[in-house]
């Protein structure tokens, strides 16, 4: 990438800001990140063989978690595909699939400043389910059912202090994540008589 220079007064300097390396920063840490959480979470997953037996059957099918409304002003973030594991884990796609996924879960984030106050203060951000309505019902199963001590784990990764903080925001978004699930099934439970025309 070429380097800019910015005149000033005869003398030529190289710009302070380099978008480029920005973005190269951007995605190693998105990449540690993402391969840390789903280290976690596949330690909760093993650690049930209910669980993992809950999962084998949506071996291939693909879910994906998009921030919509994110500002264009902040870098890019997301979307984060993940794909279901022959052995009943997660793995997670660093290249989201052009393919549509099998469930979609989009967190309204067009306020990032606002939404995290909110939920600091205890309220769930706003998340729409939409897809396959047995594999949103399994993941709804895993949310309910698995009993793990989330901030303990993440103790071990991060401290207690943020620990606590990760674990209290990862309970609204199950919520969240639980109340979408169940919206979509009471939906596929009415069947397609129920479904409005478009």
């Amino acid at each position: 990438m070429p380097v800019r220079t910015l005149p000033q007064a005869g003398v030529s300097r190289t710009g302070a800001y380099n978008p480029g390396m920005l973005e190269a920063i951007k995605a190693l840490a998105e990449r540690s990140f993402m391969e840390r959480l789903v280290l976690l979470v596949n330690h909760v997953i093993a650690a049930e063989s209910s669980a993992v037996e809950r999962l084998r059957p949506h071996a291939a099918r693909t879910m994906l978690i998009e921030l919509t409304g994110w500002p264009t002003l902040l870098p890019a973030v997301g979307p984060f595909a993940f794909r279901v594991s022959p052995a009943g884990l997660v793995e997670w796609l660093p290249e989201a699939s052009s393919l549509p996924p099998d469930l979609r879960v989009a967190v309204e984030a067009a306020n990032p400043a606002l939404a995290l106050t909110r939920m600091v203060a205890g309220e769930r951000p706003a998340i729409t389910v939409s897809g396959d309505a047995a594999f949103a019902s399994d993941i709804d199963w895993l949310i309910d059912n698995l009993r793990w001590d989330l901030q303990d784990d993440l103790a071990r990764f991060v401290g207690d202090a943020p620990a606590r903080q990760l674990a209290k925001v990862g309970g609204w978004f199950a919520g969240a994540l639980r109340e979408g699930a169940k919206a979509l099934r009471d939906l596929a439970a009415r069947g397609p008589a129920a479904t409005p025309p478009r």
